[in-house]
């Protein structure tokens, strides 16, 4: 897949969008406007964007606790989200799930969790549900290299590959399990050999370069959507902050993070490859993040000036069960 001139220009305000929420978010932390902690997805954008750039709309994504950015490129109102993280009204969950929870149904996004591998089961089971009704539909489900440890991802992708579910599995291999680093924790040289275990196809690929990612991704969908079953998609990137905001990250070393921010920055290069082609110049390149530090501070302010969660309505969507 060549990418067009447009298409790059996209995906780079696409990784900006993301980026810029994500700082943005960083600030409202910091002055406490921010309920609980946020899993911020910076350094990581063109997992996210490479990803979901060709999904139809009623495609499916399940994500994770550091799910911002999978929402974004899903489509989701940065508004609403902003109004989610500050605990109001008019946040996606009316400011009761917060950063981790986020769910709009009517752009196919399941719900980001925060429970490690939670998510697999979810998109196993929103893939069972296309086939058995015969859509033409597929199904990513995002991860963190810690999942690969648990039994909902073995259950889940065995059970996609016996059935030849139309479901990507994309593990975001950002090198450490919170603090514990990825060759600590397992001996394969990639993640994606996993697959093999499976019967199912493996690809690495750099989760920093957004072409290969959406080359890559696009593959892997392309073969769900005609009946010929899951993928494992290892893509290895990096976050540039602590596993969440209060985390000050000083289990790794200096010189790791300065290398991944300074040299393998995902909008940077791809900023960098579009000039150096003449595809576009500095000043359109200003433009865009002019345009997009408009939208950000446009839903911000919304979610600022929305009312607080309704307390007295709590537990309004809350089922139970009467004693009998």
């Amino acid at each position: 897949m060549q990418a067009k001139k447009q298409e790059k220009i996209n995906l780079y305000t696409l990784m900006y969008r993301i980026r810029a929420f994500e700082e943005r978010g960083f600030i409202s932390f910091n002055k406490g406007l921010t309920h609980g902690v946020l899993h911020l997805y910076t350094g990581e954008e063109a997992v996210a964007a490479g990803c979901i750039y060709d999904l139809r709309k009623e495609d499916y994504i399940t994500s994770t606790h550091r799910g911002h950015g999978h929402l974004i490129a899903k489509g989701a109102d940065m508004g609403q989200m902003f109004a989610e993280l500050l605990g109001k009204e008019t946040g996606y969950c009316r400011g009761r799930g917060g950063s981790m929870h986020i769910t709009d149904m009517t752009i196919g996004i399941l719900g980001a969790n925060g429970i490690v591998g939670a998510g697999v089961p979810i998109a196993v089971g929103a893939g069972f549900g296309i086939k058995y009704k015969g859509l033409d539909q597929v199904v990513l489900c995002f991860f963190g290299d810690g999942t690969i440890a648990t039994g909902a991802f073995h259950e889940g992708i065995n059970m996609a590959s016996v059935w030849k579910l139309p479901v990507v599995f994309v593990c975001e291999n950002n090198l450490y399990g919170i603090s514990v680093p990825i060759n600590k924790a397992c001996a394969l040289d990639t993640l994606a050999n996993r697959s093999a275990g499976y019967g199912i196809p493996g690809v690495c690929v750099d989760g920093n370069d957004v072409l290969a990612v959406r080359k890559a991704a696009t593959e892997a969908v392309d073969r769900a959507r005609r009946g010929e079953g899951p993928t494992f998609l290892e893509c290895q990137t990096y976050r540039w902050y602590g596993h969440f905001t209060a985390d000050d990250g000083k289990y790794r070393p200096a010189e790791e993070v300065r290398y991944w921010k300074e040299e393998r920055d995902p909008i940077k290069n791809l900023a960098k490859e579009m000039l150096n082609k003449k595809e576009v110049t500095q000043q359109e390149l200003e433009r865009i993040h002019d345009e997009v530090d408009g939208e950000i501070e446009k839903a911000f302010k919304f979610a600022e000036q929305s009312d607080p969660a309704d307390v007295e309505n709590m537990l309004r969507g809350v089922y139970y069960t009467a004693a009998r």
